[in-house]
């Protein structure tokens, strides 16, 4: 779902510290592109999207966070990513 609209990378990671934990991690071109991923989101992306939220075990809901790179650090922290341009 996430790299039909617009993510060119995308990875589910497990929390090493906190079992049970999993966390997501998309990279889209600019700030503009993941705006812009809000407006393509089809009913079957809905769907998925309830089907995950489903199976949250908690009474808070799922935290989000959005990160953004530091034009100091292109190329320093992970250089083997591809480049958004």
């Amino acid at each position: 779902m996430r790299l039909h609209v617009g993510a060119y990378f995308r990875a589910l990671l497990a929390d090493a510290e906190g079992p049970g934990r999993i966390g997501e991690c998309i990279l889209v071109e600019s700030w503009i592109e993941h705006l812009r991923q809000h407006e393509r989101v089809t009913v079957a992306d809905r769907e998925l999207q309830e089907r995950a939220r489903a199976i949250h075990i908690g009474e808070a809901p799922p935290r989000f966070a959005r990160w953004i790179a530091s034009p100091a650090l292109r190329g320093r922290v992970y250089p083997a990513l591809p480049s958004a341009r």
